[in-house]
Protein backbone atom coordinates (compact mmCIF):
# COMPACT_ATOMS: atom_id res chain seq x y z
CA UNK A 1 0.00 0.00 0.00
CA UNK A 2 1.09 3.41 -0.69
CA UNK A 3 2.85 5.19 2.11
CA UNK A 4 0.46 8.06 1.84
CA UNK A 5 -2.61 6.05 2.01
CA UNK A 6 -1.87 3.94 4.40
CA UNK A 7 -1.31 7.10 6.67
CA UNK A 8 -4.27 8.49 5.50
CA UNK A 9 -5.97 5.63 6.98
CA UNK A 10 -4.48 6.01 10.32
CA UNK A 11 -6.01 9.68 10.28
CA UNK A 12 -9.67 8.36 9.70
CA UNK A 13 -8.94 5.69 12.81
CA UNK A 14 -8.10 8.39 14.74
CA UNK A 15 -10.86 10.80 14.47
CA UNK A 16 -13.24 7.98 14.50
CA UNK A 17 -11.98 7.08 17.88
CA UNK A 18 -11.95 10.75 19.23
CA UNK A 19 -15.44 11.48 17.68
CA UNK A 20 -17.04 8.93 20.04
CA UNK A 21 -15.07 9.82 22.57
CA UNK A 22 -15.94 13.71 22.73
CA UNK A 23 -19.82 13.19 21.83
CA UNK A 24 -20.41 11.26 25.32
CA UNK A 25 -18.26 13.60 27.62
CA UNK A 26 -19.80 16.08 25.91
CA UNK A 27 -23.81 15.10 26.32
CA UNK A 28 -22.30 13.79 29.83
CA UNK A 29 -21.08 17.01 30.74
CA UNK A 30 -22.61 19.64 28.92
CA UNK A 31 -20.16 21.51 27.74
CA UNK A 32 -20.45 23.06 24.40
CA UNK A 33 -16.84 23.71 23.92
CA UNK A 34 -16.13 19.80 23.98
CA UNK A 35 -19.36 19.55 21.16
CA UNK A 36 -17.66 21.98 19.48
CA UNK A 37 -14.94 19.71 19.60
CA UNK A 38 -16.75 16.66 18.36
CA UNK A 39 -18.34 18.75 15.46
CA UNK A 40 -14.91 19.46 14.35
CA UNK A 41 -13.33 16.17 14.63
CA UNK A 42 -16.05 15.20 12.79
CA UNK A 43 -15.22 17.43 9.78
CA UNK A 44 -11.82 15.90 10.61
CA UNK A 45 -13.07 12.86 9.71
CA UNK A 46 -14.62 13.83 6.46
CA UNK A 47 -11.81 15.39 5.38
CA UNK A 48 -9.63 12.67 6.40
CA UNK A 49 -12.06 10.35 3.98
CA UNK A 50 -11.60 12.83 1.09
CA UNK A 51 -7.78 12.76 2.08
CA UNK A 52 -7.45 9.02 2.04
CA UNK A 53 -9.48 9.13 -1.75
CA UNK A 54 -7.73 11.86 -2.91
CA UNK A 55 -4.09 10.55 -2.61
CA UNK A 56 -5.31 6.93 -3.52
CA UNK A 57 -6.70 8.40 -6.91
CA UNK A 58 -3.83 11.03 -7.48
CA UNK A 59 -0.90 7.90 -6.70
CA UNK A 60 -2.52 6.08 -10.34
CA UNK A 61 0.04 7.05 -12.98
CA UNK A 62 -0.99 9.18 -16.02
CA UNK A 63 -3.87 7.82 -18.57
CA UNK A 64 -5.51 8.66 -21.63
CA UNK A 65 -7.76 10.72 -19.95
CA UNK A 66 -5.14 12.50 -17.75
CA UNK A 67 -1.93 12.71 -19.74
CA UNK A 68 -0.53 14.89 -17.07
CA UNK A 69 -1.41 12.49 -14.11
CA UNK A 70 -3.95 12.62 -11.32
CA UNK A 71 -2.03 15.73 -8.73
CA UNK A 72 -4.91 17.62 -8.93
CA UNK A 73 -7.06 15.69 -6.78
CA UNK A 74 -5.01 16.61 -4.07
CA UNK A 75 -5.46 20.12 -5.02
CA UNK A 76 -9.38 19.79 -5.08
CA UNK A 77 -9.19 17.88 -1.62
CA UNK A 78 -7.42 20.50 0.13
CA UNK A 79 -10.15 22.80 -1.41
CA UNK A 80 -12.92 20.65 0.27
CA UNK A 81 -11.15 20.23 3.50
CA UNK A 82 -10.62 23.97 3.70
CA UNK A 83 -14.40 24.68 3.32
CA UNK A 84 -15.19 22.01 5.90
CA UNK A 85 -13.50 23.85 8.41
CA UNK A 86 -15.33 26.94 7.46
CA UNK A 87 -17.77 25.34 8.35
CA UNK A 88 -17.36 23.33 11.18
CA UNK A 89 -15.94 27.23 12.20
CA UNK A 90 -19.52 28.94 11.85
CA UNK A 91 -20.97 26.03 13.40
CA UNK A 92 -19.60 26.34 16.59
CA UNK A 93 -19.46 30.19 16.97
CA UNK A 94 -22.86 29.48 16.55
CA UNK A 95 -23.57 26.99 19.53
CA UNK A 96 -21.17 28.81 21.88
CA UNK A 97 -23.18 32.01 21.33
CA UNK A 98 -26.49 30.21 22.63
CA UNK A 99 -24.83 28.92 25.02
CA UNK A 100 -23.16 32.41 26.56
CA UNK A 101 -26.67 34.14 26.03
CA UNK A 102 -28.71 31.34 27.54
CA UNK A 103 -25.56 30.34 30.34
CA UNK A 104 -25.59 27.02 30.62
CA UNK A 105 -23.71 25.96 33.30
CA UNK A 106 -20.98 22.73 32.63
CA UNK A 107 -22.11 19.22 34.82
CA UNK A 108 -18.43 18.17 34.96
CA UNK A 109 -14.93 20.49 33.95
CA UNK A 110 -12.56 17.58 35.83
CA UNK A 111 -13.49 14.61 33.33
CA UNK A 112 -13.53 17.17 30.28
CA UNK A 113 -10.34 18.37 30.50
CA UNK A 114 -8.93 15.41 31.00
CA UNK A 115 -10.54 13.82 27.83
CA UNK A 116 -9.47 16.93 26.10
CA UNK A 117 -5.84 17.32 26.92
CA UNK A 118 -5.54 13.65 26.23
CA UNK A 119 -7.36 14.29 22.93
CA UNK A 120 -4.28 17.01 22.58
CA UNK A 121 -2.14 14.47 22.78
CA UNK A 122 -3.43 11.97 20.23
CA UNK A 123 -3.82 14.30 17.73
CA UNK A 124 -0.17 15.72 18.10
CA UNK A 125 1.01 12.17 17.87
CA UNK A 126 -0.74 11.67 14.61
CA UNK A 127 -0.72 14.89 13.18
CA UNK A 128 3.24 14.69 13.53
CA UNK A 129 2.89 11.73 11.28
CA UNK A 130 0.71 12.69 8.57
CA UNK A 131 3.04 15.93 8.86
CA UNK A 132 6.18 13.97 8.34
CA UNK A 133 4.87 11.75 5.56
CA UNK A 134 3.39 14.65 4.08
CA UNK A 135 6.63 16.40 3.62
CA UNK A 136 8.30 13.37 2.11
CA UNK A 137 5.94 13.40 -0.62
CA UNK A 138 5.06 16.73 -1.33
CA UNK A 139 1.43 15.94 -0.36
CA UNK A 140 -1.05 18.29 -0.58
CA UNK A 141 -4.01 16.25 1.02
CA UNK A 142 -1.45 14.91 2.88
CA UNK A 143 -0.52 18.75 4.38
CA UNK A 144 -4.23 19.76 5.11
CA UNK A 145 -4.99 16.43 6.69
CA UNK A 146 -2.40 17.28 9.22
CA UNK A 147 -3.09 21.39 9.39
CA UNK A 148 -6.59 19.74 10.32
CA UNK A 149 -5.33 17.49 13.00
CA UNK A 150 -2.74 20.14 14.34
CA UNK A 151 -5.35 22.98 14.55
CA UNK A 152 -7.41 20.28 17.05
CA UNK A 153 -4.24 20.07 19.02
CA UNK A 154 -4.72 23.60 19.63
CA UNK A 155 -8.58 23.26 20.21
CA UNK A 156 -8.14 20.64 22.39
CA UNK A 157 -5.67 22.00 24.64
CA UNK A 158 -7.77 24.97 24.70
CA UNK A 159 -11.19 23.89 25.54
CA UNK A 160 -8.84 21.63 28.61
CA UNK A 161 -7.54 24.51 29.84
CA UNK A 162 -10.84 26.56 29.78
CA UNK A 163 -12.69 23.97 31.53
CA UNK A 164 -9.69 23.28 34.19
CA UNK A 165 -10.35 27.26 34.79
CA UNK A 166 -13.98 26.39 35.01
CA UNK A 167 -12.49 24.01 37.70
CA UNK A 168 -10.89 26.02 39.07
CA UNK A 169 -13.02 29.35 39.10
CA UNK A 170 -16.30 28.11 38.76
CA UNK A 171 -16.82 30.75 35.97
CA UNK A 172 -18.82 28.67 33.29
CA UNK A 173 -19.38 31.58 30.84
CA UNK A 174 -16.03 30.54 30.34
CA UNK A 175 -16.43 27.38 28.22
CA UNK A 176 -18.39 29.41 25.19
CA UNK A 177 -16.16 31.70 25.26
CA UNK A 178 -12.88 29.64 24.52
CA UNK A 179 -15.33 27.91 22.08
CA UNK A 180 -15.46 31.21 20.00
CA UNK A 181 -11.83 31.90 20.34
CA UNK A 182 -10.97 28.54 19.33
CA UNK A 183 -13.67 28.58 16.21
CA UNK A 184 -12.07 32.02 14.85
CA UNK A 185 -8.57 30.67 15.37
CA UNK A 186 -9.41 27.60 12.98
CA UNK A 187 -10.83 30.18 10.44
CA UNK A 188 -7.14 31.79 9.98
CA UNK A 189 -5.80 28.10 8.90
CA UNK A 190 -8.50 27.53 7.34
CA UNK A 191 -7.76 30.56 4.86
CA UNK A 192 -4.26 29.48 4.84
CA UNK A 193 -5.15 26.29 3.74
CA UNK A 194 -7.68 27.25 0.82
CA UNK A 195 -4.96 29.53 -0.13
CA UNK A 196 -2.39 26.88 -0.52
CA UNK A 197 -4.49 24.60 -2.51
CA UNK A 198 -6.64 26.53 -4.89
CA UNK A 199 -3.43 28.09 -5.81
CA UNK A 200 -2.27 25.23 -8.20
CA UNK A 201 -5.81 24.58 -9.60
CA UNK A 202 -5.42 27.74 -11.31
CA UNK A 203 -1.59 27.14 -12.24
CA UNK A 204 -0.03 29.94 -10.32
CA UNK A 205 3.53 29.45 -10.81
CA UNK A 206 6.27 27.94 -8.44
CA UNK A 207 7.53 29.49 -5.46
CA UNK A 208 10.26 32.47 -6.30
CA UNK A 209 12.86 30.46 -3.92
CA UNK A 210 12.09 27.06 -6.82
CA UNK A 211 12.16 29.52 -9.58
CA UNK A 212 15.96 30.27 -8.25
CA UNK A 213 16.85 27.16 -8.07
CA UNK A 214 15.38 26.23 -12.29
CA UNK A 215 17.39 29.16 -13.28
CA UNK A 216 20.36 28.60 -11.76
CA UNK A 217 20.34 25.01 -12.76
CA UNK A 218 20.21 26.35 -16.29
CA UNK A 219 22.93 28.98 -15.22
CA UNK A 220 25.49 25.88 -15.08
CA UNK A 221 25.77 25.15 -18.46
CA UNK A 222 26.49 28.49 -19.66
CA UNK A 223 28.47 28.70 -21.94
CA UNK A 224 26.70 26.26 -24.17
CA UNK A 225 23.96 27.88 -24.93
CA UNK A 226 22.94 31.75 -26.20
CA UNK A 227 20.22 32.20 -23.51
CA UNK A 228 16.76 31.39 -22.74
CA UNK A 229 12.88 32.84 -22.55
CA UNK A 230 9.42 31.42 -22.37
CA UNK A 231 10.17 30.28 -18.77
CA UNK A 232 6.85 28.38 -17.29
CA UNK A 233 6.04 26.71 -14.30
CA UNK A 234 3.19 24.99 -12.55
CA UNK A 235 2.01 22.34 -9.93
CA UNK A 236 -0.55 19.64 -9.57
CA UNK A 237 -0.66 17.78 -6.65
CA UNK A 238 3.30 16.92 -5.76
CA UNK A 239 4.56 17.51 -9.22
CA UNK A 240 6.07 20.05 -10.58
CA UNK A 241 6.39 21.43 -14.22
CA UNK A 242 8.63 23.28 -15.62
CA UNK A 243 9.25 24.32 -19.88
CA UNK A 244 11.22 27.08 -21.58
CA UNK A 245 13.00 28.10 -24.47
CA UNK A 246 16.55 27.45 -25.09
CA UNK A 247 18.31 29.45 -27.67
CA UNK A 248 21.68 27.72 -29.48
CA UNK A 249 24.12 29.18 -31.95
CA UNK A 250 22.70 28.38 -35.65
CA UNK A 251 25.38 26.19 -36.63
CA UNK A 252 25.86 24.14 -33.50
CA UNK A 253 24.80 20.04 -34.30
CA UNK A 254 21.57 19.29 -32.82
CA UNK A 255 22.72 16.68 -30.47
CA UNK A 256 25.16 18.43 -28.67
CA UNK A 257 22.33 20.85 -28.23
CA UNK A 258 20.25 17.99 -27.18
CA UNK A 259 22.90 17.10 -24.68
CA UNK A 260 22.84 19.85 -22.97
CA UNK A 261 18.72 20.01 -22.65
CA UNK A 262 19.44 16.72 -20.90
CA UNK A 263 22.00 17.42 -18.51
CA UNK A 264 19.73 20.27 -17.69
CA UNK A 265 16.67 18.24 -17.51
CA UNK A 266 18.27 15.90 -15.29
CA UNK A 267 19.88 18.42 -12.96
CA UNK A 268 16.76 20.14 -12.45
CA UNK A 269 15.02 17.04 -10.88
CA UNK A 270 17.81 16.07 -9.04
CA UNK A 271 17.47 19.88 -7.31
CA UNK A 272 13.72 20.03 -7.74
CA UNK A 273 11.64 16.35 -6.65
CA UNK A 274 8.82 15.19 -8.58
CA UNK A 275 9.62 17.48 -11.62
CA UNK A 276 8.86 17.38 -15.27
CA UNK A 277 10.89 19.37 -17.49
CA UNK A 278 9.99 20.51 -21.10
CA UNK A 279 12.75 22.50 -23.03
CA UNK A 280 11.87 23.49 -26.50
CA UNK A 281 15.26 24.11 -28.80
CA UNK A 282 15.95 27.12 -30.71
CA UNK A 283 18.36 28.28 -33.36
CA UNK A 284 19.39 32.41 -33.09
CA UNK A 285 17.80 34.45 -35.70
CA UNK A 286 19.50 36.97 -37.89
CA UNK A 287 19.67 40.05 -35.05
CA UNK A 288 21.94 37.45 -33.40
CA UNK A 289 23.78 35.66 -36.26
CA UNK A 290 27.05 36.58 -34.09
CA UNK A 291 25.98 34.94 -30.88
CA UNK A 292 29.03 32.41 -31.10
CA UNK A 293 29.99 31.67 -27.60
CA UNK A 294 31.48 33.52 -25.99
CA UNK A 295 29.62 36.24 -27.59
CA UNK A 296 25.64 35.67 -26.62
CA UNK A 297 24.37 39.20 -24.69
CA UNK A 298 22.05 39.47 -27.82
CA UNK A 299 20.41 36.24 -27.00
CA UNK A 300 20.40 36.30 -23.21
CA UNK A 301 16.32 35.90 -22.19
CA UNK A 302 15.14 37.29 -25.32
Amino acid sequence: MDERVKTASLSIISNSSLIIMKLIVGIFTGSVSILSEAIHSTMDLAASIISFFSVKISSRPADKEHPYGHGKFEDVSGVLEAVLIFAASIIIITEALKRLISGQEVNSSTLGFLIMFLSAAINFLVSSKLHKVAEKNDSMALKADALHLRTDVYSSAGVGLGLFLIWITGLHFLDPLVAIFIAFFILKEAANLLKSAFNPLVDVKLSDSEISIITDTISKYNPGYCGFHKLRTRKSGNERYVDLHLVFPGNMHIKKAHDICDDIEKEMRKSLKNTEVMIHLESCNDDCANCGLPNKSKCKNR
